[in-house]
């Protein structure tokens, strides 16, 4: 039977217009207090209401509340498990159920596709949206059977139980994805997710003919491992260019060439450029855990630095070994955070020999894949 909110409400009644207060004989239930379907009673405020109009305003379990006005405009409260002695504020609408209504098929009513379509179609208002009582009791609802709303309520709460065990393994899959990322960077760079192969050429031996100046170390405070037998450990600033950034005021041009990055991405374009593609992006202040890969030559700003490798060095493994590291730890600011040139430069990178650095990238590159598919099937 198809009939309208009116007809089998009770009441519909608008709330009061009263203030909070510290103390007082009742709780103030306002629209702000009504989050996600729930309310905290604890927060919510008292009011010293008038006792002797108080008992047309007094909440009871299973009224259902509306948000009259505002961004929330048309959401609903089933009011449950109510302890204490509260009124309702003057943005909200109550409405009564008679018995052979239940209130838990109502409310389930009022958060489906049809009764929306209701409340976007009649809402008024210039400035905001707007839904008075007289509109609320005109929208049309369908009214079953009582016990076919017993059955209908049951069924719908079966499936948002699936629903939010499905939510809960999806945000636990998610952060397994997150951590199988970290895992597999972190075998990576401790030259162990990939055989070594003993017919490729020492690091070393590459290094001392492209840089023979250069120093190597075998022991680092942020790198206290021992690498495998063909590779070294020496100072980043000994085989990768760290490039300051530059203001972009004289080089900004919307129909420039080259894009400007920042700590965070590309903020603008330019008609000329400071890092050589392939470079990494790593922020001087503000963000500077966030390593970002540019494919093609870029201006970046004075916030962040660029970070190119020289040629014993793959510029896709020297992005995965800065995604690999924290950053932070570095960080000795007190306020925003920051990082110095000298301190990145001092840092101890681990380099398998080139051939091997190629492999590594392909590897993670193929479980990277595999992960971002699942990824991807999960936020469809």
């Amino acid at each position: 039977m198809w009939t309208t909110v009116s007809e089998i409400s009770n009441s519909i009644l608008y709330g009061v217009s009263e203030s909070a207060k510290v103390k007082g004989e009742y709780k103030l239930l306002r629209i702000t207090d009504i989050q996600d379907n729930k309310v905290d009673w604890e927060s919510v405020p008292f009011t010293d209401f008038d006792s002797s109009k108080v008992s047309s305003y007094l909440l009871q379990n299973n009224d259902i509340l509306f948000a009259r006005t505002g961004a929330t405009v048309g959401k609903s409260y089933l009011v449950q498990n109510l302890t204490d002695k509260a009124i309702y504020a003057s943005y909200l609408i109550r409405v009564q159920m008679p018995k052979m209504v239940l209130p838990n098929y109502v409310k389930y009513f009022f958060e489906s596709g049809y009764y929306w379509g209701q409340i976007n179609l009649k809402s008024v208002g210039v400035g905001q949206p707007n839904v008075n009582g007289t509109i609320l009791g005109d929208l049309s609802i369908p009214i079953p059977g009582y016990k076919e709303q017993h059955r209908i309520v049951i069924e719908i709460e079966k499936w948002f139980a699936l629903i939010d065990v499905i939510e809960s393994s999806k945000e636990d899959l998610q952060s397994t994805i997150k951590q199988a990322k970290s895992k597999i960077l972190d075998l990576a760079i401790h030259g162990k997710l990939v055989p070594q192969d003993p017919n490729d050429e020492p690091a070393m031996e590459l290094l001392r003919r492209i840089n023979p100046k250069a120093e190597i170390t075998c022991d680092n405070a942020h790198y206290p491992f021992e690498v495998p037998k063909k590779w070294i450990i020496c100072k980043l600033g000994e085989v990768v260019s760290i490039i300051n950034g530059k203001s972009q005021k004289d080089v900004e041009n919307k129909k420039g060439e080259y894009p400007i990055y920042g700590s965070g991405g590309i903020i603008g374009r330019a008609n000329q450029y400071l890092c050589l593609a392939g470079s990494t992006i790593i922020g001087r202040k503000g963000t500077i855990n966030n390593p970002i890969f540019v494919s093609e030559n870029f201006w970046n700003v004075d916030t962040a630095f660029g970070m190119k490798p020289q040629k014993m060095v793959d510029d896709t493994y020297f992005y995965y070994f800065c995604l690999s590291f924290n950053f932070s730890k570095l960080d000795k600011s007190t306020a925003v955070p920051s990082l110095t040139k000298t301190t990145i430069g001092n840092l101890a990178l681990p380099i398998p020999p080139l051939p091997e650095q190629h492999r590594i990238v392909a590897k993670i590159e193929e479980l990277f894949a595999v992960l971002d598919n699942i990824q991807n099937s999960l936020e469809a």
